[in-house]
């Protein structure tokens, strides 16, 4: 192959030792294990940028993409390069109109089909106010310039075209050849011209079915109108209004109204002075309709065939053709144009671009209407009845072709991987190419097929306005999907495809080489040379020369320019020809393999049917199983993103964009994300709430849903963000979860279980709410207390070994406490003034409580009850140890119910019990401000090193010579460290001024009544010890309204107020507890007893009472005993150690020695002044 392109310099050697060959493959050799050492270093890179966040790819945001479409560095000159002068010429002529049909087709498709098919999008009508349309139209009229000049340029180039052909294929006589043209047919020039025709016609079909376009034109003329009347007002010089109008009026005329196409085939063909003849050119008319032909049967063999590629856009391109050539030569073939119909009941309709589709029989009529009167009326009506039934066939077989089509990807899927992760052999390298080169397009052709399903379904049902079912939608969208899997799938292999391309290239240039070099060969051993023969081998090698580079799109389109000349004179035989043919038509898809499968699978149309995203996500919520395909999806919606940038109607694209954006996230939250949440959250209550038998849950009778298939996917990539269902769902819960725990709560535990449900279940890493599982730190706030406090002391509980309140009920299901933690934050809110404040209330309080007291003490029946007491006592005391007896108490406490009841069933004595724990609570909380402001004391100076050396910033600060400010600042802190010292030390001895204040009352002789208190001591613990066993039995109930297992306010009260009364001394001497530890014990020992002698008698019921007795009574004496170290405890408190006469001698003592001390300076020995004055 090499040898047949040498010099004939070289022409001796033509003894092959083979040396050659083996040099060839040794450098292959070295090349490909370069390549391999390339791609490896490549992936190597690729895994490291690799974001595996998102299954989604975005081709714009590839660290590292591969462009495999080659780069033509010649310029056609260059290229077309033989001895034969004049075909230079004629190819290089041809080359370059293509070249410049192709640049333009291109420009159409991005710039003008998006600009035109987005206007007025982005904007809704709700957010449209007077004037907008205008303002768009006004931002677009730059635009439909632009577009003027370029179909202006079309016109320019379609005409040039036509002559360049016309001169060619001359029927004038006296005209010079060029060349011979018997047999030479420029294929490649046709399709070419009919591809521009298709973009003129794309243009008017666009325009035409865009009414807002059309709207918004209107009413900016009549703006315009209105400024023509006023154009000082609107800042605009008259004289610039004119030639704006008249643009206007060009604009309207040549693109607004449908004739753009009708324009370009109406325009002058004949040179007018002499020049070039077109429309009497019999033999251009000849090879005009003969080319016309030669394509139709090529296209319409292929029509609707599984292996169609782009035959449907050169049939659009071939009626466009036959249209300029009625129009140019007049004449119509009847059979022609019949059989062109005949295509529209194989193809109903064409998707031009988006959502603008094409009916090729109404273009046909309107176009030569001439022609429609010969062709009968039943067989136009035919077509469009044909249309309608396609549609319902269509809509039928939907479900079933996608399942087909389903098989069939999955499997090419398949086989492309089997295919690709082979190891190439050596031995069978051209088979292994043919292969995967076959693999490839049969990859683009699912492709190809898939997207003409789905883009002629869709537009057609919108085009003639039919309702789609939904089982019809739900099968397009899967269809959606496995053209974006195939997409990926290439992309996803970009590696291997890019490596296998170049060599399927290589490999099919060397069979077209191969074939064309046995033609050469034949032609050359024909020794008859004539201009014709010349002309058919410059041809030949002008198409080896070019084949030997890379396949760019120039190189191919030279190629098959120079075949058309070089295949004339029978140079191949068929069997020859077709094989050859079809290399090439394979060596143009493989070579722009990646570009021809990003355009099939590209989904910019699914815009104009976003209406089917919310019944898609539907389905993907019900079947959740295969929820990933959620991706592919949104890939096929991000696809019309690079189109919507071409939009000029808005400030800014960015404008549509956002629009678009926001839109597809409210669906998406409203019909997946939204519904996903609520039922995660419903299930878990459900789950979390069995035991309520809320509904019925059984899967196999209501069915069951798995949705964690959802929080297995990884994040969505759509625009410049990732999709995390699984965030999304987690963020919910925890906001809901947080947010109803604060409302209530006593709610905290059942949002924990349910926490961990969704982690278990679900996967969701949960966040942990962090509130508190009890109460707030805050706990109540001491000044609701202080204001509250006749309500805090009845409805909360005084534990005096933990120092902490307990809530007595609560509606919720949890009770709030309050411990000195509480206290000192609180006492920290408010600053320390708060502690005297607070005692002063609690004062307050106790003043009312003790006149109740008072009063209770005062009454008659209580009074002489107790005086009768105690004289028994003094007459029994002898007798009895020095010992009250128990069953006077008891007496007591059963006697006073006589008195009367309240209606909760509560005697008198109760009441003064309860009187009495109020006390005591309003104590214990006077001893909780107490601890709480040293414990805020101690943590307010834990930051100072030394208590015990402090040293005097003030004095410090003045040795600096530091400003007057900073001697202030230093002075501050020296009186707020000295009072923090002075706190933390000593702290406030609130009891010892409660007592003081209170004392000298209760123990004047006007209040002798209060003196029989000690006596009636003994009913209340009674009284006490019953209702204290009820409260605690209370608790393994049910129902739990009055249980408690704490109540040291009573002993804190009835401690207080012996002091009060100074009757320790009195109280002790009843030795009351002493008395009820020997009744309970001897009665213990007595069932004891018995217990032993009923056991041999083996009476079970007698038995089972006697254990019961036994335990009641081990119960009652651990009561007493408890209330016994309550007492003893709160007695400490207040010095019980002491009397009134010891304690006011010791103050005695105490003054004189200060009085000494300080020598008559009393400054310092102020005795504290109770707050509570």
């Amino acid at each position: 192959m090499a040898l047949e392109t040498l010099s004939p310099d070289w022409e001796f050697d033509r003894l092959d030792d083979g040396s050659q060959k083996i040099h060839a493959e040794v450098q292959l050799k070295n090349y490909g294990k370069f390549l391999e050492e390339y791609t490896s270093q490549l992936k190597r890179i690729e895994d490291a940028l690799d974001d595996s966040v998102g299954d989604v790819w975005d081709f714009s945001l590839d660290p590292i993409a591969l462009k495999l479409l080659p780069y033509e560095q010649s310029s056609l000159l260059e290229l077309i390069k033989t001895e034969n002068k004049v075909l230079n010429k004629v190819i290089t002529v041809y080359a370059a109109l293509c070249c410049e049909i192709k640049k333009l087709k291109y420009e159409a498709e991005t710039k003008f089909y998006n600009g035109l098919l987005f206007y007025g999008e982005g904007a809704t009508d709700s957010s449209m106010v007077e004037g907008d349309c205008q303002i768009q139209m006004g931002r677009f009229v730059s635009f439909l310039q632009e577009l003027s000049c370029f179909v202006t340029r079309c016109y320019e180039v379609v005409v040039n075209v036509v002559h360049q052909l016309a001169v060619l294929y001359t029927s004038n006589k006296n005209a010079p050849k060029i060349i011979e043209t018997s047999g030479v047919h420029f294929q490649a020039m046709y399709e070419h011209l009919g591809e521009l025709l298709t973009v003129l016609i794309t243009l008017d079909e666009i325009i035409d079915n865009h009414a807002t376009l059309k709207d918004h034109w209107t009413m900016y003329k009549r703006l315009l109108k209105s400024v023509h009347h006023n154009p000082s007002k609107f800042g605009i010089q008259e004289d610039k209004l004119k030639p704006f109008e008249k643009l206007l009026l060009k604009l309207e005329c040549q693109l607004l109204e449908g004739m753009i196409f009708q324009a370009c085939i109406e325009q002058q063909f004949d040179s007018l002075n002499g020049g070039v003849s077109v429309s009497k050119n019999s033999a251009f008319a000849e090879e005009f309709a003969h080319t016309l032909r030669t394509a139709f049967a090529n296209v319409e063999a292929k029509l609707g065939e599984p292996s169609e590629i782009d035959q449907r856009d050169k049939y659009v391109g071939i009626c466009g053709l036959f249209v300029l050539h009625f129009q140019i030569f007049r004449t119509v073939d009847k059979k022609f144009y019949k059989s062109l119909l005949d295509v529209c009941k194989k193809v109903p309709a064409i998707t031009l671009t988006g959502n603008i589709i094409w009916f090729a029989d109404n273009f046909l009529i309107q176009k030569i209407p001439a022609a429609a009167k010969l062709v009968d009326k039943k067989s136009i009506h035919s077509v469009k009845t044909q249309r309608e039934n396609f549609l319902q066939q269509r809509a039928q077989s939907l479900t079933k072709d996608m399942q087909s089509y389903y098989v069939f990807v999955s499997s090419w899927m398949t086989k492309m991987e089997s295919i690709l992760s082979k190891e190439q052999r050596m031995t069978k390298f051209s088979e292994d190419l043919s292969n995967r080169c076959n693999v490839f397009i049969q990859g683009f052709l699912y492709a190809y097929s898939l997207s003409t399903i789905v883009k002629t379904t869709m537009n057609l049902y919108m085009s003639m306005q039919k309702p789609m079912t939904k089982t019809s939608v739900k099968a397009l969208c899967r269809l959606v999907e496995l053209l974006k899997a195939i997409e990926h799938m290439f992309y996803r292999r970009s590696m291997v495809v890019a490596d296998s391309v170049t060599h399927i290239t290589q490999h099919l240039q060397y069979q077209a080489l191969h074939s064309i070099s046995v033609a050469k060969k034949r032609v050359i051993s024909d020794k008859k040379y004539s201009e014709q023969r010349l002309d058919v081998l410059s041809a030949l090698v002008l198409a080896e020369n070019t084949l030997n580079g890379p396949s760019t799109k120039q190189r191919r389109l030279i190629v098959s320019l120079a075949l058309s000349v070089g295949t004339q004179m029978k140079t191949f035989k068929d069997e020859e020809l077709i094989p050859l043919q079809l290399v090439l038509k394979k060596l143009d898809l493989i070579s722009e393999l990646t570009e021809r499968v990003r355009a099939q699978c590209d989904c910019c149309f699914l815009y104009w049917h976003r209406a089917v995203f919310p019944i898609y996500l539907d389905d993907v919520y019900e079947n959740a199983v295969d929820s990933a395909r959620l991706h592919y999806m949104f890939s096929a919606l991000r696809d019309c993103v690079p189109a919507m940038m071409h939009a000029r109607h808005l400030e800014s694209y960015e404008v549509l964009l956002e629009c678009y954006d926001k839109e597809i996230m409210e669906v998406l939250n409203e019909h997946l994300l939204d519904k996903l949440c609520k039922e995660i959250e419903k299930d878990l209550r459900l789950s979390v709430h069995t035991h309520l038998k809320l509904d019925d849950r059984n899967p196999f009778r209501v069915g069951m849903k798995d949705l964690a298939h959802f929080f297995f996917l990884n994040p969505i990539r759509f625009f410049n963000r990732f999709i995390d269902i699984k965030a999304y769902v987690t963020h919910y819960l925890d906001k809901t979860f947080y947010n109803l725990t604060t409302v209530a709560l006593h709610d905290w535990a059942t949002y924990s279980e349910m926490r961990n449900l969704a982690t278990q279940r679900y996967g969701l890493s949960m966040t942990e709410a962090h509130l508190p599982s009890q109460t707030l730190e805050q706990g109540l706030d001491v000044l609701e207390i202080m204001r509250n406090i006749h309500v805090f002391v009845s409805r909360y509980l005084y534990n005096l070994n933990n120092q902490i309140f307990i809530e007595r009920t609560s509606n919720n299901k949890h009770l709030n406490t309050i411990n000195i933690r509480h206290i000192a934050n609180s006492i920290r809110t408010h600053g320390t003034g708060i502690m005297n404040t607070t005692v002063n209330f609690t004062y307050q309080f106790l003043r009312k409580k003790f006149y109740i007291f008072s009063q209770f003490m005062y009454d008659e029946h209580i009074k002489s009850r107790l005086i009768k007491d105690i004289r028994f006592f003094r007459e029994v005391k002898d007798q009895n140890d020095h010992k009250y007896p128990f069953e006077r108490a008891d007496k007591f406490n059963r006697g006073i119910r006589k008195l009367g009841i309240t209606p909760d069933g509560q005697s008198y004595l109760d009441q003064f019990r309860q009187l009495i724990s109020q006390i005591g609570n309003a104590m214990g909380y006077v001893r909780m401000i107490r601890s709480g402001g040293l414990h805020c004391c101690s943590s307010a100076i834990r930051f100072v090193p030394d208590l015990e050396d402090i040293v005097n910033f003030e004095e410090l600060v003045k040795e600096e010579g530091l400003s007057e400010e900073t001697r202030k600042a230093a002075r501050q802190l020296d009186s707020v460290l000295s009072d923090l010292t002075r706190n933390f030390a000593e702290g406030t001895e609130y009891f010892k001024m409660l007592v003081d204040v209170f004392a000298p009352e209760f123990r004047s002789p006007k209040n002798m009544h209060l003196r029989n208190f000690y006596i009636i001591v003994p009913p209340l613990t009674v009284n006490f010890v019953e209702h204290s066993i009820s409260c605690k039995e209370k608790l393994n109930k049910k129902n739990k309204s009055g249980a408690a297992f704490t109540d040291d306010g009573f002993a804190m009260g009835v401690a207080y107020i012996l002091k009060l009364l100074d009757q320790y001394q009195e109280f002790d001497s009843l030795h009351w507890f002493q008395s009820v530890r020997e009744k309970y014990v001897k009665e213990i020992r007595a069932v004891a007893k018995q217990q032993n002698v009923q056991s041999t008698n083996q009476d079970e019921k007698l038995l089972q009472t006697m254990n019961l007795t036994h335990k009641r009574l081990e119960v009652c004496l651990q009561e007493f005993e408890l209330l016994y170290f309550s007492l003893s405890s709160a007695r400490i408190f207040f010095r019980a150690d002491k009397t009134a006469a010891e304690e006011s001698q010791e103050k005695k003592e105490k003054e004189e020695e200060s009085g000494k001390a300080s020598n008559g300076d009393l400054s310092n020995s102020t005795p504290t002044e109770p707050v509570v004055k």
